[in-house]
């Protein structure tokens, strides 16, 4: 669905990108992640042809941006962080005004338009204008202009930004549910919505792409902890003499056990169940650790 190889861009000599290349799979919901100043608007507006890279190329749907722009534009679903409503306006009024913009014929217009009323479940709000609504609400009137023409590829950036939880949940689950036709490209500073929201994460630091993976992997670490009744002091060589784990610190559990924190280059935890069984230690806990997108994002940040 997007091919980005190589873009480079730069601003006199601040340099925003370098080298940045990903794809994006169809169907994918994909985090866009990086500090401010990190390239990430730059990156989204290059990819939908708004600038031109000094360097690279962005293929969508394998159109070429820069060459095959209006129909690479045709194709994307756009929700900016302050999307451009217009408040005197009824949410139909609105739409329609959305739909002559983007050519949509009128024999295609009531089909395309209930399908996005209801989609952004605004079915209720048709006739209100737009000033009246609460910011929820406009947020779902911009999500509807976004697949109103029912792109395949959509771009996110920053939706949930102002909402009270209760809209967070609601536009977060209609964000899942517009997966279900469309690869989305999802930009936030909440690192929590997008580990509820994306499969992916792409992460920019200086103009550069410092990761590039699923959550899934990414949340599962090779590390371990292990909490026994009793210390022994036996525990800890035993523990380093296994392959693959390159330290091993005592601690104490949150309930003043003695705990094993042990590192290890591969999942070490069924060679540590089969020692602990076979030197009959008392065992409370066995666990392999996870790394939350937190914790991952401040490392790469920490250390760029």
């Amino acid at each position: 669905m997007i091919h980005v190889q190589n873009i480079a861009k730069s601003y006199g000599s601040i340099r925003a990108l370098h080298g940045v290349s990903f794809d994006i799979q169809p169907g994918e919901i994909v985090g866009l992640l990086g500090p401010n100043g990190a390239g990430k608007s730059t990156a989204i507006k290059i990819i939908t042809g708004f600038l031109h890279p000094d360097e690279g190329l962005v293929e969508i749907d394998g159109k070429d941006v820069l060459s095959d722009l209006h129909a690479v534009q045709a194709k994307i679903g756009y929700l900016s962080e302050n999307t451009p409503l217009y408040p005197e306006l009824s949410v139909q009024a609105y739409l329609a005004m959305v739909a002559e913009l983007r050519d949509i014929q009128p024999s295609d217009f009531i089909p395309l338009l209930s399908d996005a009323v209801y989609g952004a479940g605004l079915q209720d709000y048709m006739t209100r204008p737009i000033a009246s609504l609460s910011k929820g609400l406009r947020q779902r009137v911009g999500l509807a202009q976004a697949i109103l023409h029912k792109p395949p590829f959509l771009i996110l950036d920053e939706p949930t930004v102002g909402l009270d939880p209760t809209q967070i949940v609601e536009i977060r689950a209609l964000i899942k549910s517009l997966a279900r036709e469309s690869t989305i490209l999802f930009s936030s500073h909440i690192l929590s919505e997008v580990e509820a929201i994306c499969d992916r994460v792409i992460i920019i630091i200086n103009g550069e792409v410092r990761a590039d993976q699923s959550l899934r992997d990414l949340s599962m670490s090779n590390d371990a902890t292990l909490v026994l009744e009793k210390d022994d002091e036996e525990v800890a060589p035993a523990l380093a003499s296994l392959a693959g784990i390159s330290q091993v610190q005592l601690t104490r559990s949150a309930d003043d056990y003695p705990a094993y924190r042990i590192t290890s280059s591969a999942d070490i935890t069924p060679g540590i169940y089969a020692i602990a069984r076979e030197k009959s230690w008392l065992l409370r806990e066995l666990r392999r650790d996870t790394v939350t997108l937190e914790t991952f994002f401040n490392q790469l940040a920490t250390t760029a």
